[in-house]
């Protein structure tokens, strides 16, 4: 299908090497698309997992293994299924084996709290869920806020290569909860041998312009919202980014580190390489050391991160006299990178033999991820690129759909094939973030401040949204002030984000005691543990400061900017 619109057009595109204005995008769901990848692919890896590869043929066996594992128990078409999973084979398997059905993987961070789990199945309407063993613990204390009609549990031994998956069993696993089946407790290997008895019939005949995947973010109001995302929003994706890499893309491997619960990192690591016919190489958990170890080892041809793996990188020894040849492209998004980490991070790139620059991208989860980046020959100092092929920008005035001027900063807007759905079940947001604009088209407006040049070039200012990005997490300040206030000694709370040298950002909350309490040691651990089991470890306060009152506006509301800004004098 194109997706040409009328009265709209980026002339700037074709100006910038070999990207197409427009490109034809498939009409099959995700799963149809990397299918025909592997029957042309055959034992080419598609992933690689600690040392183990894993060829496009079994990949294609291992999804159609699994889409007859859930169909067996009564998994069916717009059902949506919650994967809890971090970067493993297995949450690739659920990704396509449940599109090959015609349900929706709805995927989160495993190391959320058990209330965020909770809010998410409530959210997305999911009754079955699959984890890893090691957050059994976690799921049967979530099963207690709300039910869970089927818990699978899957091993990370189970796709490991001997000897590590005797090291995997004896080290690390058997440390785990002892896990008891039966009930509604299914081990992975047993949902499995489901598939036996379902031969046909599974397969659904699906339209690629539905519901194909459900990921979280928070939209412009800084509430946490399932968004419905697309066969096409993904496949568009994959074609884009091929597009727009001005590399071979074939066969290419790249090191996918970003989690498949980010937009960025299932769009792009995963989807993008199984369009195009490359590898991904799963890293499950990142640490500098191993991440590092990694490419020494593997070597691949494309990382892509978040200001703060790329800073990381600089900051360690790991790489001393590594060779980095190999490198055909680095990309950055996920959070604004720096005009001077940019810099350190191309001298970086220069001093061990990377003939590329680290090129910065912009999206949202709302179209995915990335619909924006920096040309591979051309790039200006502060600018996150120009739009990916089929996707057309425009720069409104705040709360309008009136156009400004180039050069005028205002809201960044757009639309293209990767843009959502919506949300689920915030009819007023989808109204309010999806807007027809006078054109006729339907626009997605981000909340995101900027200014487009007349070269085509965007530049990111700063949200509209209250929201901070930490290690390239979003974290919306409103949630966590729910979460203290909620513990008997706290009166009021503020959250904001505080500048990081690692982080970019981290986390600080502000916080008032109720009459009676006192400002303790032993206080402050009490309520850091009861946010500990509400808040995900990436989202914790790394400080908590007690005052006798916090700034507030005229009408009563508190003034955190003012905090923001007594924050940033000290930095």
């Amino acid at each position: 299908m194109k997706y040409k619109l009328d009265n709209v057009s980026t002339p700037w595109l074709e100006s910038y090497g070999e990207v197409p204005s427009n490109l034809d995008y498939s009409e099959k769901t995700m799963s149809e698309v990397v299918l025909d990848t592997a029957s042309r692919e055959g034992d080419f890896p598609a992933l690689s997992f600690m040392g183990r590869k894993i060829s496009y043929k079994s990949l294609a066996e291992n999804i159609d293994l699994v889409a007859r594992a859930f169909y067996s128990i009564g998994v069916r078409a717009g059902q949506r299924v919650l994967v809890c999973l971090p970067n493993v084979p297995q949450a690739i398997y659920c990704l396509y084996g449940l599109n090959r059905i015609g349900a929706v993987a709805s995927m989160v961070h495993p190391l959320s709290a058990e209330a965020e789990i909770a809010f998410y199945m409530n959210e997305a309407s999911c009754e079955i869920a699959v984890t890893l063993d090691q957050f059994y613990a976690k799921f049967l204390e979530v099963g207690k806020l709300r039910p869970i009609s089927k818990l699978i549990i899957a091993r990370v031994s189970e796709e490991l290569p001997f000897p590590l998956s005797i090291g995997q069993k004896l080290l690390t696993e058997r440390k785990f909860p002892k896990i008891s089946t039966g009930g509604n407790v299914l081990l992975w290997k047993d949902l499995l041998k489901g598939a036996e008895a379902v031969k046909e019939g599974y397969v659904a005949k699906k339209d690629f312009r539905t519901e194909a995947v459900v990921l979280f973010s928070g939209g412009t109001t800084g509430t946490t919202k399932g968004i419905m995302l697309s066969d096409l929003n993904f496949n568009a994706l994959g074609q884009q980014t091929g597009a727009m890499a001005n590399f071979e893309v074939h066969h290419a491997k790249m090191l996918a580190a970003m989690p498949v619960f980010h937009g960025f990192g299932l769009g792009v690591c995963i989807h993008t390489m199984m369009v195009v016919g490359g590898t991904s190489i799963l890293v499950p958990r990142f640490n500098v050391k191993s991440y590092a170890n990694l490419i020494k080892k593997t070597r691949p041809n494309v990382i892509a991160g978040v200001p703060t793996l790329f800073e990381a990188i600089t900051r360690n020894k790991y790489l001393d006299g590594a060779d980095l040849s190999c490198l055909r492209g680095v990309f950055s998004g996920g959070d604004s990178l720096t005009i001077e980490l940019k810099k350190k991070f191309d001298k970086f790139l220069a001093d061990h033999n990377a003939g590329v620059l680290v090129r910065e991208g912009y999206g949202t989860t709302e179209c995915v991820t990335a619909s924006c980046l920096t040309p591979y020959n051309k790039e200006k100092e502060g600018s996150i690129g120009i739009p990916y092929p089929d996707t057309y920008y425009m720069i409104c005035k705040p709360g309008t759909c009136e156009e400004v001027p180039y050069g005028e900063e205002g809201e960044i807007c757009l639309t293209g094939p990767s843009m959502m759905l919506g949300y689920i079940n915030h009819e007023q947001e989808n109204a309010d973030t999806l807007r027809k604009h006078a054109d006729g088209h339907t626009w997605l407006h981000t909340g995101d401040l900027g200014k487009m040049d007349n070269e085509g070039f965007i530049y990111f200012s700063q949200r509209i949204k209250r929201m901070i990005i930490t290690s390239g997490y979003n974290v919306y300040p409103s949630q966590i002030e729910n979460i203290l206030e909620g513990h008997p000694a706290v009166q009021r709370s503020c959250v904001i984000g505080v500048r990081d040298q690692y982080k970019m950002q981290k986390v600080k909350a502000f916080i008032v005691l109720r009459d009676g309490y006192a400002n303790t040691p032993e206080l402050i651990d009490e309520i850091k543990v009861h946010c500990s089991k509400n808040i995900a470890k990436y989202a914790m306060p790394s400080e908590i400061e007690v005052r006798e009152s916090v700034p507030t506006t005229l009408v009563g509301k508190v003034a955190y900017t003012k905090l923001e800004e007594e924050e940033a004098l000290k930095h």
